[in-house]
C-alpha cells in the first residue's frame, strides 16, 4: 500500500500497468499465430493468420501491429532471417492496413460478408504481394516474376479458400476477444 492510498481503497492503476499487460496480452496473442502456423503446416498454404490478423486488428486497431510483428519476429528466429522470411515484413502489414480501410460501424451482417472476403483475396493476392521482394532479392525481370507468380497460383488458390473458411471466424472471435478485454480492463 503505497502512502497516500486509504487502507480500503485499491491503488489507481498507472498507465504503465496498463501497457505490461497488454505487452503480455499482444505477446500471447503473436504466440497463438506462430503456434497456429506451426500446427497447420502440414497443409498446404491454408493457416490462420490472416483471420488472426483481420481479427487483431479489429479489435485493437493500430496496437494490432504489435502481436503481429512479434509473430513475424518469432518466425524468422524459428526457421531463420533467410529470404523467404524479407516478404513477412510487409504482407501481413497490407492485410493489416485493408483492415483498417475498412468501415469500423458496419452491420454484423455485412462483417459476417466483407471479412471472410477480404481475408480471402488476401490469400488469392500472396503470390503478387510476395514477388516484389522475390523479384528483387533473385534478380528476376517483369516475365520472370509474373511466371513465378503464375506457377503458384494453386497455391494461392488453397490460400484463398482457406482464408475465406477462416475468415468466417473473424466476426465471433472479434466480439470474444472484445468481451475479454472489457472484462480485464475491468477487473
Amino acid at each position: 500500500m503505497g502512502l497516500n492510498t486509504p487502507s480500503n481503497k485499491k491503488p489507481a492503476r498507472t498507465h504503465a500497468s496498463l501497457q505490461i499487460r497488454e505487452m503480455a496480452v499482444f505477446a500471447m496473442l503473436a504466440t497463438v499465430m506462430f503456434c497456429s502456423k506451426i500446427i497447420m503446416e502440414v497443409l498446404p498454404n491454408i493457416h490462420l493468420l490472416g483471420m488472426l490478423t483481420m481479427t487483431y486488428t479489429v479489435v485493437f486497431r493500430k496496437k494490432a501491429l504489435i502481436p503481429i510483428y512479434i509473430y513475424v519476429m518469432m518466425n524468422g528466429l524459428y526457421a531463420g532471417f533467410n529470404v523467404w522470411w524479407v516478404p513477412y515484413t510487409y504482407v501481413w502489414t497490407i492485410l493489416w492496413a485493408v483492415t483498417m480501410l475498412l468501415p469500423r460501424r458496419m452491420p454484423k451482417k455485412v462483417k459476417c460478408v466483407v471479412y471472410p472476403i477480404v481475408c480471402c483475396l488476401h490469400g488469392l493476392a500472396f503470390g503478387i504481394l510476395y514477388a516484389p521482394a522475390q523479384a528483387l532479392l533473385f534478380r528476376m525481370n517483369f516475365k520472370t516474376t509474373v511466371a513465378w507468380v503464375a506457377s503458384g497460383f494453386v497455391f494461392d488458390l488453397l490460400h484463398g479458400i482457406g482464408n475465406l473458411l477462416a475468415g468466417m471466424l473473424i466476426v465471433p472471435l472479434c466480439e470474444l476477444l472484445t468481451r475479454l478485454m472489457k472484462k480485464q480492463h475491468s477487473a
